[in-house]
């Protein structure tokens, strides 16, 4: 089951990821409104085991720190070692510069490349895409790709960021090798914009063209 919602005062798109059969759940990208997270994993009826991040911008970890509080100590906060810092510096998630001042706990275990997370019998693969940032992960299920801010509908991640000097060709190298050998019919769940799929991305996204 996936199902995602905008979440927070910047309207990231947060999802749920679970095993209907275990009732086990991730969430990915809770960017604010934890309460509201809560309420919709306690109407689903889900045991969320990790709280998994495909960067560390503010919009995208805006609310993992209330929400580990209200899951307990039992779920695990995942992110990419190269976003790493982003969690415990203001400057660096860049809530600074949206008024806030958002500093978190360290993640529990950093996502590699290849990795394989097993939510009850439901698996998510990591794949690596730098590029929005250092960091930038998707993640990879037989259910569709959640692709974080690398690739969105019709549109591909901003790159003048921090960390973003030779982004864009690095970012378009990962989409290309990374998520456009993907099976047009894989659903794109991105981190803003509607719902999509990588065949109307490859046939359609002006970013893309040449690729």
């Amino acid at each position: 089951m996936i199902e995602g919602r905008a979440m927070g005062t910047l309207g990231a798109n947060c999802y749920l990821f679970a095993c209907l059969e275990s009732r086990k759940a991730a969430i990915i990208d809770p960017g604010g409104d934890a309460k509201n997270i809560y309420r919709w994993i306690l109407e689903k009826d889900l045991k969320v085991e990790y709280i998994l991040l495909t960067h560390g911008h503010v919009d995208h970890i805006g609310g993992v720190e209330e929400l580990r509080a209200l899951l307990g100590e039992d779920v695990l906060v995942g992110i990419h070692a190269g976003d790493a810092e982003m969690l415990t510096d203001a400057k660096k998630n860049l809530s600074c510069k949206v008024g806030m001042n958002v500093v978190l706990e360290s993640a529990d275990f950093d996502l590699q490349d290849g990795q394989e997370l097993t939510i009850g019998k439901k698996k998510l693969k990591v794949i690596t895409t730098p590029g929005h940032s250092p960091g930038s992960v998707c993640f990879l299920s037989d259910e569709g790709l959640f692709s974080g801010d690398t690739l969105s509908a019709g549109s591909i991640g901003r790159t003048d960021f921090p960390g973003g000097a030779y982004a864009r060709a690095l970012l378009l190298k990962c989409v290309e090798k990374k998520l456009l050998i993907l099976p047009d019919e894989t659903r794109v769940f991105p981190g803003h914009r509607e719902e999509t799929s990588i065949g109307e991305e490859r046939r359609h996204n002006l970013f893309l063209k040449g690729l």
